[in-house]
């Protein structure tokens, strides 16, 4: 099963009704009908107004929500309203309130506060959504079921640990099998019966925190015993669903890149990835593209939902910036560049009260439609009607791959060394940028998709080798292939065992180099990197290089390993291993890259526009869309590298013709079949009144 089948891009968001007066939903609506909303998410933090005691439920107001919406013709995406215990749940099942990593048992408040491992809240949870899939799976306004909300935190309870022990047992089988994959010889810590396992918290394994922990093959596998029992919770909401509602998909909203949960462990049990978009405040463009494109890898390609992100402001940070004119809409167009086929907003209107009164919204506390932000988010709603059905499946024709990877996050950074500075989102954004930024679009996959699409496979700390791995990144180069790799791969296994061979262990003869040691420094310790006229600033990690067949492209210029290999390039049959020792300063990742993707003819054909983003999407008829998205607050200049059309204003450009994109500007090419370049031939098989363009 799929995304909703919708005549064009979803437009809407979070609709809370009841928390204000029904007179005003007329006004709502009215609103709605303005801005071309189509499509509402109701009922995600609903169970106390649903289920007022045990035995007690109540549907009218969500029965009112719902027919009203289907009066009006708009779709519902329908909650089941369980990420949030109600009061009385609370109350008289204790059980249900999590205790944290300190050993605390919290008492009622805030959300995301149930166990996974409690008994009463899978049972009540599985009810509130069985019952709610009973009543409306055949409303005509609903068009997919949206199980809880932003699942994530840790539970380290009596009923965690039992389950954990289970799901070691199911795991490892015996206890010796354990002891081997956790080195439990060190430090006395051979167990002997399963009840002697704790769950590793502050008061067992960890100190100053969670990422300090004696025995990190513990601590992963309580990561991934996590991810699995909030999956688990999932599961069984939606089996009751699908028990009542065989037809419509299901989904729950992610948030990007999450370190808590492993989203590809939970991809084959989604119908469609959906997520909540709300970027760091320093952010380049390039981090929320990075998130989009790991959320569309989690369907192998198809596109997701952009379920949630700010009109305006968020609210839960320090500081809380405004969008300014046109970031609205260029976020939105990212988003639908990146695969997005729903555009959705947190929130439809203001909170009267609480934690998120002040979060941004379409509608204001005053419920007017003369602000800047609802003049914009109506807009944006005029030209999505505009877009209508062009990119609504469309894929991504990506010939580079960037490998993603929970395992290796959690691995590298509950790691006591070699640095605790290096941190996985930052090296792995790096060179996703890089590529972005050169005009490459881009798959982030999971270590075991399928690598021979792509002619660039980049994974940057791979710090964990899992199964054949090794064995398909040398397959991809010997057909020609280039796979680059940096510091901090290759070093341990499943288990986060370190390998018993020279690093990059299984990479090594791929890269064709050995490593020995490795100087670690402080965050304001700059070592010169030189690529032939450039010098790249390297910092915190300094691997030093033993050529094994491999030549040096950039050597290290001080301390006792000047001259030595930071990044070197090993032939492999028909194609590369690059190797980057140490960790560049952006221009020196950016020259690497590039490097490699001219190798592969990969270099976009708007590269020297370093403000301008560049996707493309090839629908299901074989039409190829340019998306050209300018970030910069002055015009970008272009020239047409092919004969299009302009799908937000109808415009026809030829190829070598100037075009000009407005500060924060979009464009939407559909480019004729003679104009489409080998990369947008290239798609995989599904399988497993700001600124515009001027022309």
């Amino acid at each position: 099963m799929t995304a909703p089948r919708t005549p064009k891009v979803s437009y809407g968001g979070d609709y809370n009704p009841e928390q204000w007066p029904e007179p005003v939903w007329d006004e709502d609506h009215r609103l709605f009908t303005r801005a071309g909303i189509d499509t509402l998410t109701v009922g995600v933090f609903s169970w106390s107004l649903t289920q007022p005691a045990e035995n007690t439920y109540d549907f009218a107001i969500l029965d009112r929500i719902l027919d009203r919406a289907a009066a009006e013709g708009r779709r519902v995406c329908l909650a089941t309203g369980t990420a949030a215990l109600p009061p009385w749940l609370a109350k008289k099942y204790p059980d249900v309130n999590r205790t944290d990593f300190e050993g605390r048992r919290h008492r009622y408040g805030q959300r995301h506060n149930f166990c996974p491992s409690s008994p009463a809240y899978r049972r009540l949870s599985t009810q509130m959504a069985g019952r709610i899939a009973e009543r409306y799976a055949r409303h005509p306004a609903l068009l997919a079921w949206h199980i809880n909300n932003e699942y994530g935190g840790l539970c380290y309870c009596e009923l965690c640990a039992d389950a954990f022990r289970e799901w070691l047992r199911e795991k490892y089988a015996t206890l010796d099998a354990l002891n081997d994959a956790w080195c439990t010889t060190f430090w006395s810590h051979r167990y002997t019966d399963w009840t002697e396992i704790e769950p590793p918290n502050a008061l067992t394994e960890h100190w100053r925190g969670p990422d300090h922990t004696a025995f990190q093959g513990t601590t992963l596998d309580y990561f991934r015993f996590t991810t699995d029992a909030l999956l688990g919770c999932f599961l069984a909401e939606k089996e009751v669903i699908r028990a009542q509602d065989p037809d419509a998909p299901v989904t729950t909203n992610f948030m990007g890149m999450f370190r808590p949960l492993d989203y590809h462990r939970w991809a084959p049990h989604l119908d469609f990835a959906s997520w909540d978009s709300y970027p760091p405040l320093d952010a380049p463009p390039t981090w929320p593209s990075l998130a989009h494109d790991l959320m569309r890898g989690l369907k192998d390609g198809a596109p997701f939902w952009l379920m949630e992100q700010t009109p305006s402001t968020t609210a839960c940070r320090e500081v809380n910036p405004l969008r300014r004119p046109g970031e609205l809409r260029l976020a939105t167009f990212q988003a639908v560049a990146h695969g997005a086929d729903a555009a959705l907003y947190f929130q439809m209107r203001a909170s009267r009260g609480a934690c998120e009164k002040y979060h941004g919204a379409v509608i204001g506390h005053a419920g007017r439609d003369d602000t800047r932000v609802f003049r914009e988010v109506a807009e944006i709603g005029r030209e999505l009607e505009l877009l209508g059905d062009a990119s609504l499946g469309a894929r991504t024709p990506a010939r580079t791959a960037l490998v993603f990877d929970w395992d290796s996050w959690w691995a590298l950074e509950i790691s006591d060394g070699p640095s605790r500075l290096v941190r996985y989102q930052d090296t792995v954004h790096a060179y996703y940028r890089a590529a972005r930024e050169a005009g490459a679009d881009v798959d982030v996959i999971p270590q075991t998709a399928d690598l021979a699409p792509y002619d660039v496979v980049i994974a940057p700390a791979l710090h964990m080798i899992k199964g054949d791995l090794a064995a398909r990144l040398e397959a991809a180069a010997g057909r020609g292939a280039t796979v680059l790799s940096t510091f901090l791969s290759g070093r341990v296994d499943e288990h986060d065992r370190a390998f018993l061979t020279d690093v990059p262990g299984p990479l090594a003869p791929l890269m064709g180099i050995r490593v020995d040691e490795w100087d670690s420094r402080a965050r304001d310790f700059v070592q010169p990197v030189r690529m032939g006229e450039l010098t790249s600033d390297a910092r915190l990690v300094f691997e030093i290089v033993l050529p094994r067949g491999a030549e040096p492209v950039g050597t290290y210029g001080a301390d006792f390993y000047a001259g030595t290999p930071a990044v070197t390039r090993n032939k492999y049959g028909k194609g590369e291993g690059w190797y980057v020792a140490t960790a560049l300063d952006q221009p020196g990742v950016n020259e690497v890259v590039r490097r490699i993707l001219t190798r592969h003819d990969l270099i976009g054909p708007y590269a020297d526009q370093p403000a301008v983003e560049t996707a493309t999407r090839v629908a299901p008829d074989g039409t190829a869309l340019l998306f050209l998205l300018n970030h910069a607050p002055e015009p970008a200049r272009l020239t047409a590298h092919a004969t299009a059309t302009d799908l937000l204003t109808d415009k026809r450009v030829e190829q070598g013709d100037p075009l000009t994109l407005d500060p924060l500007g979009t464009a939407i090419l559909r480019i004729q079949q003679s104009g489409i370049n080998r990369s947008a031939a290239h798609v995989r098989p599904a399988h497993r009144t700001s600124g515009r363009s001027s022309c």
